[in-house]
């Protein structure tokens, strides 16, 4: 009973394998192969699955540009076309691909989910249903200069804003003996999106909520929110350049890593090009979690960005489409996405890998980033996303600048959101 329990087990596994080794084509719409090296390493990843498992992969170049890559997409979308089994999507597009998307519960088992970070997880569950698996990652990161925190007797990074208002007030003043360029703080401070994502880390970590909340609730008009936004606009001229209102993110880096600021907000990216050879800053660079707000509403909060794996809801061979998803989020193929791209895993166990931290050791300090990342409120507002972000990003704007009041704004703020969303 027990030879014919195991034959049974064994012909059900080649009967399984079998089944993903169907000769079928699968058709990726991944990375661009125009820009960097990840639409080449992903093209060699899905060619790789592909031998193992016997089936074929057709690589669709996408555009480098996210929104004309979102714009292709539709196309398809709008025709049901089966013509893509997997795109890769950013991480505020599951609201708007829900409605496509085949349901990856049905494919991945609770056990395999929880290897993910669950905010992503949680980011990517629309109404029930999981658009897509954590491929890679980004959130919003505190650089800060090592070399500066000793020199001003600071033995670790600011936790709360407070500190770091006072910690760059103070390394400042020291600093700008010798450079009258030097400023404290440098952040995206212009009105794009990624002022959406820092002002989301600012009220949020005052305990001002997300904007939108998932329920639907429009909840930025609130108390906690005008003392974060009024608080920022307190920086800027004082420990910020006046010019931060016009900070996108290589701004923001190129004062950081051409030595003019003590701390800086930014994406993972700017860590490899600030410890480059040449960098007057190379060797100089810590990176921790953003700080807390005040009091006890007070909370760490970085702004998740990263892109997602999705199978077509059109797609004739879901299954093998989910394989290959499977395959692409494994430990092994992130494991090797991150040592030689530096790309961020979504697996929290990759943070602690030696073979990860041997070419990357700064990833050792980036896990309590991830444990308090939040979303943008893309789920909720779904294809009405980008109105959503722009009147929230035109608002900020409007107040860090010193155009309007924080009471003022929000309150327009609210009524924008509560026109848009109805």
């Amino acid at each position: 009973m027990k030879a014919s329990k195991w034959l049974i087990v064994a012909l059900s596994l080649t009967v399984g394998a079998a089944a993903l080794a169907q000769g079928v084509t699968i058709r990726v719409a991944g990375d661009s192969t125009a820009v960097g090296e990840g639409g080449r390493w992903m093209k060699a990843k899905a060619e790789e699955w592909a031998k193992k498992t016997g089936n074929k992969i057709e690589y669709i170049d996408s555009p480098a540009d996210t929104n004309d890559r979102l714009a292709l997409y539709q196309q398809y979308w709008a025709a049901k076309s089966p013509d893509v089994d997997v795109y890769m999507i950013d991480v505020i597009w599951p609201g708007i691909v829900a409605p496509h998307a085949a349901d990856l519960k049905q494919f991945f088992t609770q056990q395999e989910l929880a290897q993910f970070f669950p905010r992503i997880v949680e980011n990517n569950t629309i109404k029930g249903k999981l658009t897509s698996i954590p491929f890679f990652t980004d959130a919003g990161l505190l650089y800060y200069r090592t070399d500066l925190l000793q020199k001003y007797g600071y033995s670790k990074p600011p936790a709360t804003w407070a500190e770091l208002e006072a910690m760059a007030t103070k390394i400042q003043a020291g600093e700008r003996a010798n450079n009258k360029d030097f400023w404290g703080f440098v952040f995206q401070g212009k009105s794009y999106e990624g002022l959406t994502c820092d002002a989301l880390e600012w009220i949020y970590s005052f305990g001002g909520g997300l904007v939108v909340e998932p329920d639907g609730k429009i909840s930025i008009n609130n108390a906690n929110a005008r003392t974060a936004l009024t608080t920022v606009r307190g920086w800027v001229g004082k420990i910020a350049p006046p010019g931060v209102t016009s900070y996108a993110e290589e701004e923001a880096r190129n004062a950081f890593q051409n030595g003019n600021a003590a701390f800086m907000r930014n994406w993972p990216y700017a860590y490899a090009l600030g410890q480059a050879d040449g960098s007057p800053v190379k060797g100089k660079i810590g990176v921790s979690v953003l700080p807390k707000g005040p009091g006890a509403s007070g909370k760490n909060a970085a702004t998740l960005g990263g892109w997602q794996l999705m199978v077509s809801a059109y797609s004739k061979n879901q299954k093998v489409a989910a394989d290959l998803v499977r395959y692409f989020t494994s430990v092994e193929v992130q494991k090797d996405n991150a040592i030689n791209l530096s790309r961020l895993p979504t697996r929290p166990a990759l943070y602690n890998d030696k073979d990860v931290l041997a070419k990357n050791a700064w990833f050792k300090d980036l896990l309590p980033v991830f444990q308090n990342a939040v979303g943008r409120p893309s789920g909720v507002a779904g294809a009405k996303y980008n109105q959503v972000s722009e009147a929230f990003w035109t608002g900020v704007h409007e107040v860090i600048s010193g155009q309007k009041a924080a009471d003022v704004a929000l309150k327009e703020i609210e009524t924008k959101l509560q026109r848009i969303l109805r």
